[in-house]
């Protein structure tokens, strides 16, 4: 169990909330450190089955806030992501301070 404590808080980092091109960076370079990490330090098949277990129950969760899936329902022609929308501009006040 020593090699788990390297891929769980991958599972905490969050998607950016910035513009979504930036999310297709993010799940590249998140794919890549897994895929180095399986590749150098080679971590038991109890530890694997254990974080794709709980990769897999996040991402089917929620989709668009899975971090290895580079997608999002956007709003505004593109410029920003559904869930960014609906965290930020839910109440209102946030909206009045952009305007």
């Amino acid at each position: 169990m020593y090699c788990l404590q390297w891929l769980l808080p991958v599972l905490l980092i969050p998607k950016h909330w910035l513009h979504p091109q930036f999310i297709l960076d993010q799940a590249l370079f998140m794919w890549f450190y897994i895929i180095g990490f399986f590749v150098e330090r080679r971590p038991c098949h109890i530890c694997s089955l254990i974080f794709f277990t709980a990769l897999g129950l996040i991402c089917y969760a929620d989709k668009d806030t899975c971090i290895f899936w580079p997608t999002c329902t956007k709003r505004n022609n593109g410029e920003i992501c559904d869930y960014v929308y609906r965290n930020e501009y839910s109440d209102g006040t946030n909206l009045a301070k952009t305007l």
